[in-house]
């Protein structure tokens, strides 16, 4: 028997959704923290997580460019901006633009900025316990649901009902009849928004593909940051 988990971070901590294989069966769980996540992982063989994983000093990286190419005009805004690592540990948003400034001439995205304390604690945890990178894998929820849907971007929005529809009838196909409801039933949307359990399936999705040694990664041949952490994107 093997376990998977798909996880996405989430207004109250981190939302995982795990999958007992072959049995198929599902459970789902809110950890507070990264710390709380990695207690798990050691009973899990693989972990698919919606959080950049590797920073650069400067400049963009390969797999969010590689994944905004695959997205397309209309859905690339979704890979949102990684961090650069002089800029991860800044205690202010204007700390990290003057960083950012200083290493790559230009400030920081006020979205991107939002997500850094997760980024900051999952890199934290890695770079402490650098063994869980044969575990645990970056992913990107559109990017998974682009592999999902035959590589075909899924262009709708998950917040307009025509792009809810679509990646639900992808996770009902694939995860059993009424598998995202089951999930949206045992939560507040306070607490677990309909986002977070769209992609955490997409990342338990590819989860499945890093099992069975059937993924792909962004870009081809990824390279490992100044603190040994690779840099790439699975799907």
């Amino acid at each position: 028997m093997n376990t998977i988990a798909g996880i996405n971070g989430c207004k109250t901590g981190w939302f995982c959704i795990f999958e007992e294989l072959p049995a198929r069966k599902l459970a789902s769980k809110i950890f507070p923290s990264i710390a709380d996540v990695a207690k798990h992982a050691q009973t899990i063989d693989i972990v698919a997580i919606d959080v950049p994983i590797g920073l650069t000093d400067r400049g963009p990286r390969a797999c969010d460019v590689a994944a905004r190419t695959i997205l397309g005009a209309k859905r690339a805004s979704s890979v949102f901006t990684a961090p650069i690592r002089p800029a991860l540990s800044a205690a202010t948003y204007e700390d990290a633009c003057a960083r950012s400034f200083e290493a790559q001439g230009k400030k920081l995205p006020k979205q991107s900025w939002a997500i850094y304390p997760k980024i900051r604690q999952l890199d934290e945890l890695l770079r402490s316990r650098p063994e869980l990178c044969e575990r645990i894998f970056e992913v990107h929820p559109e990017v998974s649901f682009c592999a999902w849907n035959g590589m075909e971007p899924i262009v709708e929005p998950k917040r307009k009902a025509p792009g809810a529809e679509k990646r639900r009838v992808l996770i009902d196909a694939h995860f059993g009849p009424d598998a995202f409801d089951t999930v949206r039933s045992r939560y507040q949307k306070k607490d677990v928004a309909d986002d977070d359990i769209y992609d955490a399936f997409a990342a338990l999705w590819t989860a499945e593909r890093i099992l069975r040694r059937e993924f792909g990664t962004l870009p081809g041949e990824p390279e490992k940051d100044s603190a040994g952490l690779p840099m790439r994107m699975i799907y």
